[in-house]
């Protein structure tokens, strides 16, 4: 008959759950540290700049509110590859501030129903109202 003690079988778990819970690499960390950054045009924004706009949209679709027609759904008519699965959600992307209104200006941030960032693309290089990507979105 083989006995197990109880005290051995949790620390064993909770060796195994530490190691596949490790850090994340560094190469995996700067990756996503990279996809927070953008170029729209000749127009750089930070993780800042993204992040805010990503809060603000966020915040308006799940309340269900806007703000001078933003957030609103974006159709993908241009083909963009995102890694996140739609549908999706645009809302302007500002320097160093959230859109609350008045002119858009020309760059967008792409989310999703779940707030997880697809892409940033702009009306900057574009013809007529169609977007083109920033750096890191392409079709």
């Amino acid at each position: 008959m083989v006995s197990f003690n109880l005290a051995s079988l949790l620390s064993t778990a909770l060796l195994f759950s530490s190691v596949l819970a490790g850090p994340i690499p560094a190469a995996d960390a700067e990756a996503s540290l990279t996809k927070r950054q953008t170029t729209c045009g000749k127009k750089y924004y930070d993780r800042n700049d993204i992040q805010l706009a990503l809060n603000a949209g966020c915040k308006h679709y799940n309340a269900g509110t806007t703000v001078s027609g933003y957030p609103h759904k974006y159709n993908n008519y241009e083909g963009f590859e995102f890694d996140v699965a739609g549908p999706w959600q645009e809302f302007p992307i500002l320097d160093n501030k959230a859109f609350t209104g008045g002119s858009p200006g020309a760059d967008r941030i792409i989310f999703n129903e779940y707030c997880e960032v697809a892409g940033e693309i702009t009306h900057t290089g574009a013809s007529g109202n169609d977007f083109v990507g920033c750096s890191g979105t392409s079709t």
